[in-house]
């Protein structure tokens, strides 16, 4: 056969290189699952509750009677689980509708600020499904201001909205308990129907212009007593002064002398005309 000089030459496999043996594959994978596993247990043996959150235990379906506080922490890893409850405070919207004692329909925009205490977070974790707002809250809430606005009428109702929000605040915290802290009640809108709007507007006009009348009529009255005191003591004067000059006839003289300015004056017979002319003295001599 003839030799193919084209060929190229074979390059020859460097030394040094081992082929991985199945022992040392199996090595690795081992390792890799040791690792893995080590991981895993580490990450479900520990946990973190954030601040503003209390941890409740959960083993198997137990739950432990002290709640987990805020920070980093050790469990059971894979049986136990920590559920984190908000002790923060919240704010909740909450429609209610009522009836006054007139039998008018009310209609309130709440807003409900409320938190859960410490002592509370494992029991109403046991006891209560959902969120404790609606279950403990809303209706509770609701409850204490029908029984509030009950008892004024609805145009009472809109004037004495504060009186009326203290009032549903204590019911409430009272059938509410300890469990939950309601923190307040914010009354945002009260509505009433708008017949009975109307009605209490038109009302309002009236009393306004019946103030108003009632104000003219005292103005009136104080001054026309004003007048008549001050007229009772000019007549008073005038009488004090008529029984001084008849006791005291020299009064008219004396008062003349108080006010004359010095000046002689000089009296001139009456003419044709039958009057008479009083003249001050250096007058007189000018004329002269």
């Amino acid at each position: 056969m003839k030799r193919d000089d084209n060929r190229q030459p074979i390059i020859p496999i460097q030394k040094g290189i081992e082929f991985m043996t199945p022992q040392s594959i199996a090595r690795l994978i081992g390792i890799a699952i040791i690792v893995f596993v080590v991981i895993i247990v580490g990450s479900t043996s520990s946990y973190v509750v954030q601040p503003g959150y209390r941890g409740v235990e959960v083993t198997l379906g137990k739950v432990s009677p002290a709640f987990k506080p805020e920070g980093f922490g050790l469990k059971t890893p894979f049986i136990t689980t920590i559920v984190p409850v908000s002790i923060r405070q919240q704010t909740k919207p909450m429609p209610a509708e009522c009836y006054s004692s007139d039998l008018q329909q009310v209609k309130m925009d709440l807003r409900v600020l409320y938190r859960i205490p410490e002592g509370s977070v494992v029991k109403i974790f046991q006891q209560f499904a959902g969120d404790p707002f609606d279950s403990l809250i809303a209706p509770r809430v609701n409850e204490a201001l029908k029984e509030v606005t009950a008892m004024q009428s609805a145009e009472m109702i809109v004037k004495k909205r504060e009186e009326i929000k203290t009032k549903a605040l204590e019911s409430a915290r009272l059938k509410v308990g300890g469990i939950l802290i309601v923190e307040d009640i914010v009354l945002q809108d009260i509505s009433l129907t708008h017949e009975l709007e109307s009605a209490i507007e038109a009302k309002m006009v009236q009393e306004q212009e019946a103030a108003k009348a009632k104000f003219t009529q005292q103005k009136a009255e104080i001054e026309a007593t004003t007048a008549i005191i001050r007229a009772n003591g000019e007549a008073k004067s005038i009488s004090i002064r008529g029984e001084a000059l008849k006791q005291n006839p020299t009064f008219i003289e004396l008062q003349i002398v108080e006010k004359w300015d010095g000046k002689s004056p000089l009296v001139v017979g009456a003419g044709a005309s039958g009057t008479g002319m009083l003249l001050p003295l250096g007058e007189l001599q000018r004329a002269r």
